[in-house]
């Protein structure tokens, strides 16, 4: 563990809990101090939820440390098992209160004999695991925990559908357009003449779990949650599974042409013409494909880009950029230290560098360096960015509620193409827009902002060196303003002059 005052992924309670809320009829009980019991709050807003967030603080104060927690755990656990009488009521601790190294099954053990609800404690390491693996454990848990109830019971059918079906896994609260992808997802299946078995965690029924063996396969559209779970149903159940992520047009086809393999291994009379399919969404549904040989996209040619964001929108975006759009990708980067490897494989021959960090400061430097004339990543990258003077299209998890839309915008399939090729258009300034904006005044609304990324304000610049900085053309005033800094500090002037400009110019040849 580390002090910081930004994360990229959260503690490991806070998994646990999107992943419990996005079940239905599922309540979470969190053993924690306050001030640890902020996800209500960031749930309700961020998802604009109509109904209250089916989390419960157990709140851990001095009276409870004097007494121990159990009493008032289980008293908590009861109370709610019989106020909204729940299937399952989840109990987790935070990295903070596991300090109290209590035994928390014995409470749930206890809780569970006055319980109509099943009750069980969420099997995470707090100590080792981020949010987004303590998610991916909590979901395989469940559904570990519900099968083997159901064979225990003598009520689990494996027998599989008449029809094909699929599973989907992953799809869960606070996901980067997770609600919209899983829509477009269930388009995309019905095309192929696949049924949409369970959909698993958001708006799921832990009863119907026992159901989940009946379908042919298993789609884990996000690396970040649902592998553990599809690994288990695959050495438990034999169930096959795609993990290839369906964005970006090349990507699309590699899915469902997985998914088409796995069907005819089990029925080989299934005769869908999925290369016309193909064919006629590449041509006619999505527009990527027209766009990237239009004179729009082909200016953008060459132009240097940074990703940054979780692995599996990290990797994908890379990889349209680079392979789709002819955009050169400078570095691309993810803050899943865990799944590096895997990463690193995905973006190998489509970037010039990769960045493995859960550091924004280390991205944000990277970022200063390289100078792209854009930025896909998470809402740091944007803050950066701003910083910057540098336009951001925000493609991963966390983020602001801007990306939680109401209208339909996927990143997943066909339609998710489309987004795409907006977002990346939209996200370069362009020179004509650029140079509309000097003439009318777009620019420089307010006094030109420092954009050194170092917390130490130790330069000045002058108010002569300012006037001529504000008459340099915005899409470079940037760039010579950092490099004027970079050549002040190197010359150790803590003032920043005319003069001083006039000699970082000479000194990079300009």
């Amino acid at each position: 563990m580390k002090l910081a005052y930004w994360m990229y992924a959260g503690p490991a309670h806070i998994g646990t809990l999107r992943v419990a809320s996005s079940f239905k009829n599922v309540h979470a009980i969190m053993h924690a101090p306050l001030g640890d019991d902020y996800f209500n709050v960031m749930r309700s807003m961020l998802e604009r939820e109509r109904d209250f967030t089916p989390v419960t603080a157990s709140i851990v104060d001095r009276h409870v440390l004097a007494r121990g927690s159990q009493e008032k755990v289980v008293e908590n656990i009861t109370r709610k098992d019989k106020e909204d009488n729940p299937d399952l009521i989840l109990l987790t601790p935070t990295c903070t209160s596991s300090i109290l190294q209590e035994d928390l099954q014995n409470f749930v053990n206890r809780a569970g004999l006055d319980s109509k609800a099943d009750v069980i404690l969420a099997d995470v390491n707090h100590y080792r695991v981020n949010e987004l693996q303590a998610a991916d454990r909590t979901l395989e848990q469940i559904i570990r925990f519900y099968l083997e109830k159901a064979r225990n019971r003598g009520e689990l059918d494996t027998v599989k559908t008449e029809k094909p079906s699929a599973n989907i896994l992953g799809v869960f609260t606070l996901g980067f357009h997770n609600q919209h992808d899983c829509r477009e997802l269930k388009r995309l299946l019905n095309d192929l003449g696949i049924n949409v078995n369970e959909i698993l965690p958001e708006g799921g029924l832990v009863n119907n779990i026992k159901n989940l063996p009946k379908a042919w396969f298993n789609l884990v559209p996000y690396r970040e949650v649902g592998l553990m779970a599809a690994d288990y149903l695959k050495a438990e159940f034999n169930m096959p599974y795609v993990s290839v992520t369906p964005m970006g047009l090349l990507d699309t086809e590699n899915c469902i042409r997985e998914i088409i393999q796995i069907i005819k291994t089990n029925n080989p009379e299934y005769n869908f013409d999925f290369n016309s399919y193909i064919d006629e969404q590449t041509r006619f549904v999505s527009q990527a494909a027209w766009f990237s040989r239009s004179i729009d996209c082909q200016n953008l040619t060459g132009k240097k880009a940074v990703v940054f964001g979780d692995a599996t929108h990290a990797a994908s975006m890379t990889k349209i950029l680079a392979r789709e759009m002819g955009i050169r990708v400078s570095c691309s980067g993810t803050y899943c230290k865990h799944d590096a490897d895997w990463f690193r494989e995905q973006v190998d021959g489509f970037c010039d560098e990769v960045l493995i960090t859960d550091d924004h400061t280390q991205v944000a430097d990277m970022i200063a360096r390289i100078e792209p004339a854009a930025i896909f990543g998470t809402q740091m990258e944007r803050h950066i960015g701003k910083r910057l003077d540098i336009p951001c299209g925000v493609i991963s998890a966390p983020v602001h509620i801007q990306n939680f839309p109401l209208g339909f915008r996927p990143f997943l399939g066909y339609e998710g193409t489309n987004q795409i090729a907006d977002l990346v258009y939209n996200s370069f300034t362009l020179g004509m827009e650029d140079h509309l904006l000097e003439i009318f005044g777009g620019h420089d609304t307010k006094e030109v902002i420092t954009k050194s990324l170092s917390t130490e304000a130790d330069l000045v610049w002058t108010p002569e060196a300012l006037a001529e900085l504000q008459r340099i053309p915005g899409f470079v005033r940037g760039k010579i303003k950092r490099n004027t800094e970079k050549f002040a500090r190197d010359k150790n002037f803590t003032e920043i002059t005319l003069e001083v400009m006039f000699a970082a110019k000479e000194a990079v040849g300009a």
